[in-house]
């Protein structure tokens, strides 16, 4: 007889608002809802937006990228001649509707759904929000829990422009189209249709009445210097009865009409079984507490990018084709952040097949020895203008090969490594070669920012780090190890890449060593520093990689001074704060904070690499596992279940950038795992 294993319990993760929580201190929490295809919806949990990317539909639509089509529902209830309303706003003219956060009883994560209970009077009811893995459709529901019947009127706000650009001053006049009880909107001429439906036992009419909004204030994008009011227009309602223990839902798609002839119940109850799924595939480490809620987090930046060239190769070759959003609300797929996160992502969930087929989207796309930095939103082909992305893409490869053994993709990857190799020995764009006086990699070219250090605003390369970059040096002589290994596994010549390997590691211990302050130079042959003595992690690859390019001996110096100057609760700090470029918090307009971003700000991936060199010298697991107690708090703030992109360097380190970033997330979690202690 076969065993029934039972499907593990989801994650719960509540969200704690003591009785009198302020208004300013609840818009800091926010949620997150993906689809597998890039988009997502997201908004505070008291339902006020608070960016330009908020909203309740935010589909990526092949050849326009991530678009805002649901900015908002109003949703106003009436129980007992009473009138409530469930979410909230912040007006241009500086008044607010508070009534969200007044009515809010408890908001929590079922799994990666969202839950929000409200009192209403002597009614309660529960509300919660799911999209389609895999297709751009939503679903919202209301759940009525106890107390009388429940009037809704919900007026839906449809706009159309891209997530991350500017918002228009002016939004045309949407455009209604009455279908039974499907309802088609338009939010102006030339706009995708949104197709809507509501679910529920009573009539749900469409009442054709506009309404224009008050000038909606997005706090967030005026703190930082972008345009932060919108101007909304809704053309009507749906009036909607909800009985004592009845459900009512919304749809809405940009797909076929087909997507909404589906019961609501079925679509979320097919999600939480997906998502134990994916508590099932992990390992049994990975399946309770911090380490299942991260296996979710996870599946969050893990998508099918919209690009049709993709799917036509893909299908060619048999494969899925996958990549990585590397961060919401506002970045794409990037290829260093992509083969960063390969590790924690999918290695460390169990997701061996998605780590395949992201591996071979990018050697797909790989130029002239490069694979690409990002591909911007809509677009099918990729910016290539970095130094590290390409050699983080070897440390994936590897990874991979150590979890699955998997030959095949060796042999048909190996031709392409090969190409790389030599296209850096030969030299590639942006001055990117091999120095023969040395074998050191070079890489610099005005007005390109290379390194992950990638800050740029007006023309203005904060981190330009020309020259002969630590971290670059130390990924380059990772690879080379790897190719040999690789070159022997697969019967070929492993000479040349052990010979530049030794050539490199020779003149970088020798280059890089400052023998004044006990660590190494972050940049040697710089154009404005011979060698730079900027105390910063990228020095911490150089111990942390498969194939340490640093002398054994030096290890405990570098990881001591990293230790004191940079290591904080929540990841490293980018620089030390004795050195003149040093900002300690990130805030103000796009300058300020780009001036910032890598000049001390925290980054939370960092971690990873952090713990990786110190369980090279100090195999303590409860002491190496200490150092996530940051982030694992940090869970509960910001983006719920998430991991912010940075921090500010100092306390009480202010979650900063994107709520929810891949890195961190990859990192925390691979190294939750590694830390593991078996009982």
């Amino acid at each position: 007889m076969i065993p029934v294993h039972p499907s593990p319990a989801l994650p719960r993760l509540d969200v704690e608002r003591p009785a009198g929580t302020d208004f300013t201190t609840d818009l800091a929490h926010e949620w997150l809802v993906t689809n597998g295809r890039g988009g997502y919806a997201s908004g505070t949990v008291v339902g006020c937006n608070t960016r330009r990317y908020h909203g309740l539909f935010i589909p990526s639509l092949e050849k326009r990228g991530r678009t805002v089509l649901l900015a908002r529902l109003e949703e106003q209830a009436l129980v007992e001649g009473r009138p409530y309303r469930l979410d909230a706003e912040e007006r241009a003219d500086g008044t607010t509707d508070e009534s969200g956060a007044r009515h809010l009883r408890g908001f929590h994560l079922d799994g990666l759904v969202p839950v929000w209970e409200y009192q209403l009077g002597p009614a309660r009811l529960r509300r919660k929000l799911v999209m389609v893995h895999g297709e751009n459709t939503v679903f919202i529901a209301w759940e009525h829990v106890s107390g009388p019947e429940v009037s809704l009127r919900l007026r839906p706000f449809p706009v159309d422009r891209p997530h991350d650009k500017p918002i228009p001053q002016r939004q045309g006049e949407p455009t209604v189209f009455l279908r039974g009880r499907h309802v088609e909107l338009c939010a102006d001429d030339g706009a995708p249709p949104l197709r809507m439906r509501v679910y529920g036992a009573g009539p749900t009419p469409f009442v054709s009445l506009p309404m224009t909004s008050p000038a909606q204030l997005y706090r967030v994008e005026k703190a930082r210097g972008y345009e932060h009011t919108e101007v909304q227009q809704s053309p009507g309602y749906f009036e909607c009865t909800l009985p004592p223990g009845g459900t009512l839902a919304l749809g809405a798609t940009t797909e076929g009409w087909a997507c909404l002839e589906r019961e609501p119940t079925e679509v979320f109850a097919l999600e939480l079984e997906r998502e134990r799924r994916l508590i099932s595939r992990a390992p049994e480490e990975a399946r309770t507490g911090v380490p299942a809620r991260l296996v979710l987090a996870a599946d969050q930046f893990i998508i099918d990018p919209t690009r049709p060239a993709d799917d036509a190769w893909a299908r060619s070759m048999g494969q899925d084709a996958r990549s990585v959003i590397a961060g919401y609300h506002w970045f794409t797929d990037w290829g260093r952040d992509t083969m960063i996160s390969l590790d924690g992502l999918t290695l460390a969930t169990g997701r061996y097949r998605e780590a395949a087929a992201i591996l071979r989207t990018f050697q797909h796309y790989v130029r002239d020895g490069l694979i690409p930095n990002y591909f911007p939103d809509g677009e099918s082909e990729g910016v290539y203008h970095t130094a590290d992305a390409t050699l983080w893409f070897f440390h994936g490869v590897d990874r991979y090969l150590d979890c699955t053994k998997d030959e095949e993709l060796l042999r048909d990857l190996f031709p392409t490594l090969r190409a790389i190799v030599e296209h850096h020995q030969k030299g590639t764009r942006f001055h990117i070669g091999v120095d023969p006086a040395d074998g050191l990699l070079r890489q610099g070219a005005e007005g390109y920012q290379l390194t992950w250090m990638d800050a740029k605003v007006d023309g203005w390369v904060v981190t330009p780090r020309r020259g002969k970059a630590v971290e670059i040096n130390a990924l380059w002589f990772n690879a080379l190890r790897l190719m040999a290994t690789w070159a022997e596994r697969l019967g070929q010549d492993a000479r040349p890449y052990l010979a530049a390997a030794e050539k490199a590691y020779g003149s970088f211990n020798r280059r890089f060593w400052n023998e004044k302050l006990q660590c190494l130079f972050d940049v040697v042959d710089g154009e404005q520093l011979k060698e730079d003595p900027a105390i910063r992690p990228n020095q911490v690859f150089a111990i942390s990689l498969k194939h340490p390019v640093l002398h054994r001996d030096r290890w405990e110096p570098v990881l001591e001074v990293v230790r004191r100057e940079l290591v904080t609760p929540v990841g490293l700090r980018s620089l030390a704060a004795g050195h003149a470029d040093y900002k300690a918090n990130y805030d103000g307009d796009l300058r300020a904070r780009d001036a910032a971003y890598h000049q001390g700000t925290v980054w939370g991936w960092l971690i990873g690499h952090y713990v990786d060199a110190t369980l090279k010298v100090n195999p303590d697991l409860a002491a190496a596992r200490a150092l996530l107690r940051g982030l694992e708090e940090h869970l509960l703030h910001t983006g719920i279940g998430q991991i912010s992109e940075i921090f500010d360097a100092t306390e009480p380190y202010r979650p900063r950038g994107c709520i929810a970033q891949a890195w961190s997330v990859a990192e925390a979690l691979r190294v939750f795992m590694k830390t593991h202690v078996t009982t």
